[in-house]
């Protein structure tokens, strides 16, 4: 045994537990902690500028690094109750990261302390295990469970609360024999997938609903095994979009009432059956349960037992990891692969679909229409780029009409939709891999939210391309407040007194998104015509390559533009712009590799 301070312990741990990147603040409840990290030496920090923004940075690290955990560390008081929002934005989409705080000492936490609170209380109900450590000799017990609780079953987060003099009294801890906990993932039998795989054949119009469950078990490649296996069609949900490419043949578009493609909608609305694989059947994916059930029988697979019939009951239901149970399934059908169904009429009539049924994207106008960023991001960047977002019009936009071909290639914070996540989240993304191509989106209210964290990025020289796509507006609320007739407190926009003709803001769009970002260290374009986006977007890539710091491409929208979305059904969505007749009216009409 080693006799070590109990932060000595947990910086162990962390490092055994094969945590290499943390995103924090020091301040002084914590200070031990980092003292620690600085003497070990064996993980990488990154100095956020807001709390929040740390908690997303790890949101993002764990979402793009597969198999590796962001950890997000703050002080007392304030910081803990700021990673409130992370923890609650990773808890609702099963994303582990472990926040670390500081805590004012064991014997005033009774005594309204500076910056004591019971923070364990605040963060249990979005959190996998939120406590309070009391006792220095439990640290590492805590911190063991802490990994072996993210990685288990439905994954999430963890808070761990560190009172100052348990941080540095001394423990008895052997590193040497140190082992993680087995992890558990609960897995279906061969007798499930059976009878799973004989209700899809069964069917004569059958589709996979393809989760985020898949995205986290890393069984990308079994969906898509599976689904070449059986000739089935794909649609994925947000969370699971990219675990087949766009263009392949059984990617059958996404469907819902917002985040939905016109074909992906009339293909789910057309099936007979549904086998939902780590989804959730989240509201804006369904829409009204009685159009999106009816007709149709539902196999629902998911990892957490108690989602099964949580929003409608399944007519068969698996407790399973994604990976566990889509092994299983790949091996009854290839024992049956002789007496399999013949899908191809159905798939030929979801390819149709996939080729007639586009959304405009090609407008001249100026100001310039947010359809037109698409279609020229969808230009500009290959295969491989990794988008970042979160919430509002430039979101669903963005999934309705951008084009993705791997998982974790779309990088969004589904349930939560925070706005401000999108910046710490993309440095986060970057972190984990600095030789991917990033790319985040927003509009200019999210990108305000955080804007300050643009500086991380340019102090750590973590490079990647921001589009910010400015109409000066709330535009998802506005569009929301149709329904009340009203147009209430949503504008942006104001008469920037520091505008002039030499920065070529536009006239009532307020805040010069440029100059601040530059003021943070980072490299800025704006845009104003359709034509000025591609080479804009290619100068961006030029200039990211170059000072390894974000660049944002501001583009001047029309301020009010309404996106294709529904209130209720996925039958009754409201288009709004014209619709491309052809794939020829359509310039980045996606078509199958066939």
């Amino acid at each position: 045994m080693t006799r070590m301070r109990a932060v000595d312990a947990a910086v162990k741990i962390l490092e055994l537990e094969g945590a290499t990147q943390a995103f924090g603040l020091p301040g002084a409840a914590i200070n031990p902690f980092y003292a620690a990290l600085r003497d070990h030496g064996g993980i990488n920090h990154i100095l956020a500028r807001h709390v929040e923004g740390a908690a997303h940075m790890a949101e993002g690290y764990t979402r793009a690094a597969h198999g590796n955990i962001g950890v997000c560390v703050g002080t007392s008081g304030p910081a803990g109750t700021d990673m409130i929002t992370g923890l609650y934005s990773a808890a609702a989409d099963s994303i582990p990261i472990l926040c670390i705080t500081g805590q004012a000492p064991r014997a005033r936490l009774h005594k309204e302390d500076f910056q004591a609170v019971d923070i364990a209380a605040i963060a249990g109900p979005v959190t996998k295990m939120a406590v309070t450590v009391l006792e220095p000799a439990q640290v590492p017990g805590v911190f063991q469970q802490a990994f072996h609780l993210m990685r288990s079953g439905r994954p999430g987060p963890v808070l761990i609360d560190l009172p100052i003099d348990v941080q540095v009294a001394e423990i008895d801890f052997d590193p040497d024999t140190y082992s993680p906990l087995p992890v558990y993932k609960p897995a279906a039998t061969r007798a499930q997938a059976a009878k799973a795989i004989g209700m899809l054949t069964a069917a004569q119009r059958p589709l996979i609903v393809a989760g985020g469950g898949i995205v986290n078990a890393g069984a990308e490649e079994l969906l898509r095994e599976l689904a070449e296996l059986l000739n089935v069609p794909v649609i994925p949900t947000l969370m699971g979009w990219g675990v087949l490419p766009d263009d392949h043949d059984l990617a059958a578009g996404m469907a819902g009432l917002q985040t939905a493609t016109r074909y992906g909608n009339a293909t789910l609305l057309a099936s007979d059956f549904v086998l939902g694989i780590g989804n959730r059947w989240a509201n804006r994916h369904t829409g009204g349960l009685g159009t999106y059930c009816k007709g149709r029988t539902f196999v629902h697979i998911d990892i957490e037992p108690t989602q099964i019939g949580r929003v409608f009951a399944p007519d068969y239901g698996i407790t399973s990891d994604a990976a566990a149970a889509l092994r299983e399934m790949i091996a009854v059908v290839r024992e049956r692969s002789g007496t399999l169904p013949d899908y191809s009429s159905w798939v030929a009539e979801c390819l149709d679909r996939k080729r007639t049924m586009h959304r405009r994207t090609h407008f001249d106008d100026v100001p310039v229409k947010p359809q037109r960023v698409y279609e020229e991001m969808n230009r500009a960047f290959g295969r491989d780029t990794r988008y970042v977002s979160t919430i509002g019009l430039s979101q669903i936009a963005g999934a309705q009409l951008l084009h993705v071909y791997r998982a974790r290639n779309w990088i969004n914070c589904g349930q939560a939709g925070p706005l401000g996540w999108t910046i710490p989240a993309a440095l986060g993304v970057v972190a984990a891999d600095p030789s991917a191509h990033v790319v985040a989106l927003s509009g200019d209210y999210d990108f305000q939210f955080m804007i300050e964290e643009l500086a991380v990025g340019a102090q750590f020289h973590l490079p990647y391309i921001h589009v910010l796509v400015n109409n000066s507006y709330l535009g998802l609320i506005r569009q929301a407040q149709r329904a009340f007739d009203m147009d209430y407190f949503v504008q942006l926009g104001f008469d920037n007194i520091n505008a002039d003709d030499t920065i070529g803001l536009a006239k009532g769009y307020g805040v010069d998104h440029v100059r601040v970002a530059e003021g943070l260290g980072c490299k800025a374009i704006r845009v104003e015509t359709p034509e000025a986006i591609a080479p804009a977007l290619a100068r961006a890539e030029a200039l990211a390559t170059e000072f390894r710091v974000p660049v944002v491409v501001e583009i001047i929208l029309e301020k009010v533009t309404n996106i294709p979305m529904g209130t209720t059904d996925i039958d009754a969505i409201t288009e709004f712009e014209d619709l491309a007749e052809s794939p020829t009216d359509a310039p980045t009409a996606l078509l199958p590799l066939s």
